[in-house]
């Protein structure tokens, strides 16, 4: 009996000291299992390595660029009152107001300019040389000579000046119809008359309008700084190619809060090219004024697709009159083109040249019309 009670204790005391053994050795046997959940997680150089590509100094783009940079110095003699009496009619006829001493002041403004052309051709903005009797452009080089204008269009808020100057750096062109929302830009110009100035930031929005800047408005918005001074210079991409010409800013202060606006180049290289060859700007014409027609609108006219634009005028003896359209008519299609919103509509005008004849078709007392209008001449602005 005892030999059969060693033959069977001994092996369970060998077995409990190996599984000891076993599981002091390799403790997670007894760990509980667990489920694996595979998640895919970006690796941080697969992360980093894009980001840290891009360039940490944009001094090439510069020196590309802001040679073809110019400052802008204006000057205009103003006429000052000297006294409300010589303006009164009655005061007038008893003393002869040529002989009365006139007082003048010289008013200077400041502002910048892109050269386009080693021809000699700046371009920069129109409210920055409006009204002025000299004009005078200073190179990044030293170089300064009085400039010559060559023609303005102040519905886009450009104008086209002209110096003589040998070697002239021009700016190189990029298609703004490239560009990107978060793409980098630099902003160079001559703000609150300091010196050429650059400023980085990237593009905010693209297509911006209904501001009641311009006429025709279709800006890059940048959040680069723009100050006073900066109106006419280039808004440049991270190589140095020219993307737009600063225009505006949206300030409460006057100085820069992260909204400046700049015209495309697309936009700006047309402008240019018009005013060389034509003096001006060749645009068509319909002679209409519009109202947007919103759904309360819509829903009145009993209209339910809620595209088309109210002609709320038209001008006498012009190309819509002529073709017998009439005010309350709602425009629906500008050949064969269903309306957008105005501002497309009055670009689509605009863009065709005048003495092209395009299909109208209209919303006339529930009833589709159709009208064959010859496009005629826009007539300079007035603004």
């Amino acid at each position: 009996m005892r030999k059969l009670t060693t033959f069977i204790i001994w092996p369970v005391i060998a077995g409990i000291l190996v599984a000891f053994t076993m599981l002091v050795l390799f403790p997670q046997w007894n760990a509980p299992s667990i489920q694996t959940v595979q998640i895919n997680q970006v690796q941080s150089k697969a992360l980093t390595a894009p980001l840290r590509s891009g360039p940490v100094s944009y001094a090439e783009a510069v020196n590309n660029a802001a040679p073809a940079v110019v400052n802008i110095y204006t000057s205009t003699r103003v006429r000052q009152k000297t006294n409300p009496l010589m303006e009164d009619p009655l005061f007038k006829k008893f003393f002869d107001m040529e002989q009365m001493p006139q007082r003048e002041r010289i008013q200077s403004s400041l502002g910048s300019g892109v050269i386009f052309s080693s021809q000699g051709y700046v371009l920069t903005n129109n409210h920055v040389i409006e009204g002025a009797d000299t004009i005078v452009v200073a190179l990044k080089d030293g170089r300064e000579s009085q400039a010559e204008v060559i023609g303005t269009d102040p519905e886009t808020d450009l104008a086209v000046l002209s110096i003589s100057l040998e070697d002239l750096p021009a700016v190189t062109l990029a298609s703004s119809d490239d560009i990107a929302v978060g793409d980098v830009v630099l902003a160079i110009g001559n703000p609150f008359g300091v010196g050429q100035t650059v400023t980085m930031g990237i593009i905010s929005a693209t297509g911006r309008n209904q501001l009641g800047i311009n006429t025709f408005e279709n800006f890059i918005q940048t959040d680069a700084a723009i100050n006073p001074g900066n109106s006419g210079g280039a808004l440049i991409d991270a190589y140095g190619n020219l993307l737009g010409i600063n225009t505006a800013i949206f300030s409460r202060s006057g100085g820069s809060q992260g909204i400046g606006f700049a015209i495309p180049s697309n936009l700006a290289r047309k402008v240019l090219q018009e005013i060389i060859e034509n003096g001006r700007v060749v645009r068509g014409w319909l002679g209409i004024e519009i109202q947007e027609l919103t759904p309360r609108l819509a829903e009145s006219f009993g209209i339910e697709d809620r595209n088309g634009l109210i002609i709320a005028g038209i001008f006498r003896n012009s190309p819509a009159h002529q073709a017998g359209m009439q005010p309350g008519d709602i425009l629906l299609s500008i050949d064969g083109a269903p309306i957008v919103d105005s501002r497309s509509a009055m670009n689509q005008i605009a863009q065709t040249k005048p003495g092209i004849e395009l299909r109208m078709e209209v919303l006339r007392n529930d009833k589709t019309e159709s009208f064959q209008v010859l496009i005629g001449d826009r007539p300079p602005s007035r603004r």
